[in-house]
């Protein structure tokens, strides 16, 4: 079990498409790490190019704050379908630290994935759960809070995390 460091925005590795982890790649440890590192940073999801790892997988646990630690791991997840219902709330993103921006989400989500077990899951999420999922898994196409951002929100974003 180790805390591992976070990339920092504007690493070129935060904006890389990640491949998907093989049928025979074991990942448990790192994910052990990363949830060490969740955990640590504060925060409430990570995905492994966080890490400077290109491959599509994600941890989060959304309630530990609040409660009892309940963590998510996603290995190759997919969102299979997004609500028309949408929200705007505050994110934050471990790799882009002291910054919170407006994003628009989907509320619910039907997210596909694989467990460390290599059992095949689907489940429906709302709320906080599907807004963090989405986060998570933009990550995994190279995407950050900054990408989902208007021109102008963008800017003033972008002055806020360089001041």
């Amino acid at each position: 079990m180790a805390v591992l460091p976070i990339l920092q925005w504007p690493d070129a590795l935060l904006a890389t498409v990640c491949t998907a982890v093989g049928p025979d790649e074991d990942v448990s440890r790192l994910v052990v790490d990363m949830l060490d590192t969740m955990y640590d940073a504060p925060g409430r999801g990570l995905a492994a190019p966080q890490l400077g790892v290109l491959k599509r997988f994600f941890v989060m646990d959304v309630t530990w704050k609040e409660g009892k630690p309940a963590p998510f791991i996603c290995i190759n997840p997919v969102i299979e379908a997004m609500s028309d219902t949408r929200a705007t709330g505050p994110e934050g993103c471990l790799s882009i630290p002291d910054t919170t921006t407006q994003i628009e989400r989907a509320t619910t989500i039907t997210l596909r994935w694989r467990d460390l077990s290599g059992a095949v899951l689907r489940q429906e999420l709302t709320g906080f759960a599907a807004i963090c999922a989405q986060h998570e898994f933009d990550h995994l196409d190279g995407r950050v809070t900054f990408d989902r951002l208007p021109p102008l929100a963008r800017a003033a974003a972008l002055a806020e995390y360089a001041a």
